[in-house]
């Protein structure tokens, strides 16, 4: 698929996902830049008015509060971020409501944890609030919930959170808009001559290797992160654009085909929801350790996971809770829901008894990728 076929992709979508980061909407400890925001809103508007829906994924609460209460100090513990957030999420959803209100569109206030995709039940009622929104052509404006997520359950950074959320739906695509305006071979904040990369076909090692993992500016994130949303994302049949978010026009300018940031060609899904669900939303509670026999079964035969293939078991889980399988060279081979608990197959282990049924399911199932 060539860039010129993936921007058609981008041109068909009528549901689509813009993440917005805190770099592109807000100023070094000056709070929100409205002119960006107004910007936003008016291209959001144009969407709107050609029939599409959009979700906006927004960073920005820290920085909000930060200025706000004119708390510079760096670093920041988690207590502080969360008090931060807590101050600036007000002001980053009023503004919101200002900037799209001159348009007469309405906006909502999402605030998420992993916690809330993880869970089956919360993940389904999530989705099904999002989907309401947007049937009544209410934007959704979606942050974590910095307030109350720990290091446990919170996401990596509002990247992967605009990536789940496009998979929830489904979305048909999804737009970055960073402070860094492209994917380049070397990071441009060290060498300012970097070659840019206009089309990714695959994400692949090599391309992963040209991210870097250094952080955003003001955000948690970097290009690291969105190369692997961007993986997570396109495998399931949704193109994803990084663009300049603050250059003015910007989606103007991507739709008219302009060459401004980095485009991700969308692959054939291979995978259902649910075993999507597994994969990325859920966070496994242990680990099981197999042989070789058992890695190949999975891996080549589509097998579903038996007892004999265990050697190890680490962690205390439940009946049902989602785990990681490892193979010999203790490298993430596979992820699922487990059919026993930790306790029920250490003695398993232990007396060399058989069980009634597979450990994991082929069905509950999902092999992972291999950087």
């Amino acid at each position: 698929m060539e860039r010129v076929e993936v921007l058609k992709e981008f041109e068909k979508a009528k549901i689509l996902v813009l993440k917005i980061g805190s770099a592109v909407i807000t100023k070094d400890d000056e709070g929100l830049n409205y002119q960006v925001l107004s910007n936003i809103a008016y291209e959001v508007q144009r969407f709107y008015k050609n029939g599409k829906k959009v979700l906006i994924v927004s960073s920005g609460a820290i920085a909000c509060g930060r200025a706000k209460l004119k708390f510079y100090k760096k670093p920041l513990a988690l207590n502080e971020k969360q008090a931060l957030a807590a101050c600036g999420q007000a002001d980053l959803i009023h503004a919101y409501e200002e900037v799209f209100s001159q348009y007469g569109l309405k906006v909502a206030q999402i605030l998420l944890t992993s916690e809330d995709l993880s869970v089956r039940q919360r993940y389904l009622n999530a989705k099904k609030t999002l989907q309401t929104l947007l049937n009544w052509e209410i934007i959704p404006v979606i942050n974590e919930n910095d307030t109350v997520s720990t290091e446990e359950i919170r996401f990596s950074d509002n990247d992967l959170l605009s990536g789940l959320v496009a998979l929830a739906l489904p979305a048909e695509a999804l737009i970055i808009l960073s402070d860094i305006d492209s994917l380049y071979k070397e990071d441009p904040r060290t060498n300012p001559q970097a070659e840019r990369v206009p089309y990714v076909e695959e994400v692949t090692p090599e391309i992963m290797k040209m991210a870097g993992c250094k952080p955003g500016k003001l955000g948690r994130g970097g290009m690291y992160s969105k190369l692997l949303t961007a993986k997570m994302v396109t495998s399931a049949g949704i193109p994803v654009a990084i663009l300049p978010g603050k250059t003015p026009l910007v989606l103007e300018k991507f739709y008219g085909h302009e060459d401004i940031g980095t485009v991700f060609a969308p692959k054939k899904r291979t995978l259902s929801m649910r075993k999507l669900w597994i994969k990325y939303y859920l966070k496994p509670e242990g680990r099981l350790y197999l042989d070789e026999g058992a890695v190949r079964a999975l891996c080549l035969s589509g097998k579903s996971l038996l007892m004999g293939g265990i050697k190890k078991i680490e962690g205390d889980f439940g009946k049902g809770a989602c785990v990681e399988c490892l193979g010999e060279n203790e490298k993430p081979v596979a992820r699922g829901l487990i059919n026993y608990s930790s306790e029920e197959l250490r003695k398993f282990l232990e007396n060399s008894s058989k069980p009634e049924k597979e450990i994991i399911h082929r069905d509950n199932l999902v092999l992972l990728d291999q950087f």
